[in-house]
């Protein structure tokens, strides 16, 4: 059985910020026709500046913890930024690795690269290998090391090393820890064993071709390397770390993708949590949130250790030189200023075994409850004077169910079998061994002197228990009356009165409804007795709700068909061409379903009849009905 442990950090608990680092993809292809350069340039290791869209004779200066031009390696970005961060896991804490940035700007190359040009996940890789092979074997410790690995798609969470699987839970034990149940963990104990799981499995992700990105991936993919390290000697201390390693999908402008279908879908599901990860960002960094929205995707559910968690996280910000991605690239590196702001709280996550008693021990009952406790308790209740009658009435039942008084209780220290149970755990510490004599003749020698205290304590509550029930005995002699005394008369019930006039009887009116005959029959209630005859009943709900539904089905028959066709006509001409605004001013309409109206128009074109709207996400039958009535009346008062 194993126990969650605290480990002190001496002092405060550390702190450590999210390290930011920008890279700089090269152009991809003919630079651009203008021939005016890159939109980015490098300061210097730390700084760089961007044109400033509102004025091209300024820049936009930006200073990170690591920038990395085109001319940089794959070994430079991670000796320089990835490796610093991994041996913490080694020592029981997180650490986090995530690329960020917009499609086509080389995430993926990042994380991943090739077989020439290995990425960070295989080099982060194999670089836990290698710390856990330089550990020395007098350390007392043993490591294991595990993996999972998954995308998260259409917000989805899908098991890349199980393709049976189907979209899984995300939960939170009660330590905070985020756990995916039914996710595949995989032992591993080499790199070339990892690498035999992680590259099929990276085959598996979602991808797709777009106009910007002929690879673009379609989901957020999320590599879990889990360390264990146990000791080997008591108490058997164990540490467990875990390195995130994540590869965002970019945000995409689908104007300049050309998404459509499904791709556009793809497309809503990825912009919507990053949009989500920028709010929990802002969240984080104004100090003022009362909730910072995790639970709102997917991703930020996730990564809730590495944003404002217990993670050492690294953000790498992958940005495009080139004009078209000019947009894209200022505000990744506005999110990535934000994100270097957040402050995580890194702690190191321990269990500790918990001793198991011997059978002996085990079988050895504990001792009874301290009689000095009992009998300050039942002092102050007996002093108070304040406990409720059916409490009261309870500790006499059950005192008397126990056959327990003062008395006994005090006697209860006389039974054989505390006694019995002393000396069987003073002859089991004398059997140990030579080596621990000297520690248990010395709890003997403690035990003993327990023992002579409890007798003489026992023989002072005897005596004052024989002085208690001495006095009971007198008072009983001399019959005086209780301390306490209900002197109040029991509540009596009146005697009815025949002579009394009978009440009169109350009436319910049923509501009249404008333009209907009153109901012929009414409810009476009597006094007695409040029984209403259920057709009446039924009479009294059913007609006004069947004659309301007739008004509302013939609402358009009252109504001149030129008007009614022309309002119909202006509403459908709103349907098909108007925009957000226009379509969040009709009646009915709110922000959601104006974007579910505008993402069906764009896949299906034009409304050829208002009815279509039915085919709408959301858009029930009632729903149109409604909406028709309250848009044509709406357009009628204009």
């Amino acid at each position: 059985m194993a126990q969650r442990a605290a480990v002190a950090d001496g002092g405060n608990k550390k702190t450590s910020r999210v390290r930011v680092a920008v890279r700089l993809r090269p152009y991809v292809g003919k630079q651009d026709e203008r021939s005016e350069g890159p939109c980015v340039k490098g300061l210097d290791a730390q700084n760089l500046e961007i044109i400033n869209w509102r004025n091209a004779t300024e820049t936009v200066k930006y200073h990170f913890d690591v920038y990395h031009d085109e001319q940089t390696t794959q070994q430079e970005v991670f000796l320089s930024s990835v490796k610093p961060i991994l041996p913490h896991i080694l020592s029981g804490q997180n650490a986090s690795v995530f690329a960020y940035g917009p499609t086509g700007a080389g995430k993926t190359h990042t994380m991943l690269g090739s077989s020439e040009q290995p990425g960070v996940i295989p080099r982060a890789v194999r670089e836990v290998f290698n710390l856990v092979k330089a550990k020395d074997e007098d350390e007392g410790w043993d490591y294991s090391i595990g993996m999972s690995y998954l995308e998260i798609y259409n917000e989805k969470v899908l098991d890349l090393l199980s393709l049976s699987s189907q979209d899984l839970p995300i939960r939170e034990d009660r330590d905070k820890n985020i756990l995916i149940p039914g996710l595949t963990h995989t032992t591993i104990s080499s790199f070339s064993e990892f690498d035999k799981h992680f590259v099929p499995a990276s085959l598996n992700r979602t991808t797709a071709s777009t106009k910007l990105n002929e690879r673009s991936s379609r989901s957020h993919a999320i590599l879990l390397i889990k360390v264990v390290r146990t000791q080997r000697a008591f108490p058997h201390r164990q540490q467990t770390g875990k390195l995130y390693l994540v590869d965002l999908a970019g945000s995409e402008d689908n104007r300049r993708t050309g998404n459509r279908g499904i791709r556009l879908k793809e497309s809503g599901a990825i912009n919507l949590s990053l949009f989500t990860l920028s709010k929990v960002v802002d969240s984080l960094n104004s100090g003022t949130a009362v909730r910072v929205p995790y639970r709102d995707s997917k991703l930020t559910r996730l990564l809730q250790d590495s944003l404002g968690g217990s993670a050492h996280s690294l953000m790498i910000t992958n940005i495009a030189p080139e004009y078209k991605y000019y947009f894209d690239t200022f505000s990744a590196l506005n999110f990535a200023a934000k994100s270097k702001l957040i402050v995580n709280k890194p702690f190191t996550r321990e269990t500790v075994a918990v001793p198991v008693l011997p059978e002996k021990l085990r079988n050895i009952s504990p001792l009874p409850s301290s009689p000095v406790k009992r009998a300050r308790e039942d002092h102050e209740a007996g002093r108070s004077g304040t406990e409720p009658q059916k409490k009261k009435q309870k500790d006499e039942k059950k005192t008397e169910q126990d056959g327990s008084s003062p008395s006994a209780h005090y006697h209860s220290l006389s039974e054989p079998s505390v006694m019995d149970r002393l000396i069987a755990l003073e002859k089991l510490m004398m059997s140990c061994q030579d080596k621990d004599r000297t520690s248990m003749l010395k709890d003997v020698a403690q035990s003993r002197k327990e023992i002579q205290e409890l007798k003489e304590k026992q023989k002072e509550f005897e005596s004052k228990t024989l002085l208690l029930s001495q006095l009971a005995g007198e008072k009983h002699g001399t019959k005086q009356e209780p301390a306490f005394r209900n002197n109040t008369a029991p509540l009596q019930r009146k005697p009815s009165n025949a002579a009394k006039p009978n009440k009169q009887q109350a009436v319910v009116q049923p509501l009249q409804v404008s333009q209907l005959q009153p109901l012929q029959q009414l409810a009476v209630v009597k006094k007695q007795s409040v029984c209403v005859k259920r057709k009446q009943l039924q009479d009294q709900v059913e007609l006004p709700g069947g004659k309301e539904n007739i008004m509302e089905t013939n609402w358009e028959s009252q109504l001149d068909t030129s008007v009614l066709d022309q309002s119909r006509q202006k509403i459908l001409q709103v349907l098909n061409t108007g925009a957000l605004k226009e379509l969040k001013g009709l009646q009915q309409i709110g922000d959601k379903k104006a974007k579910l109206i505008l993402g069906w128009r764009e896949i299906h074109g034009h409304f050829t009849k208002l009815e279509d709207l039915v085919k709408v996400e959301g858009m029930s039958e009632k729903r149109f009905s409604t909406f028709m009535k309250a848009n044509i009346l709406s357009v009628m008062g204009k």
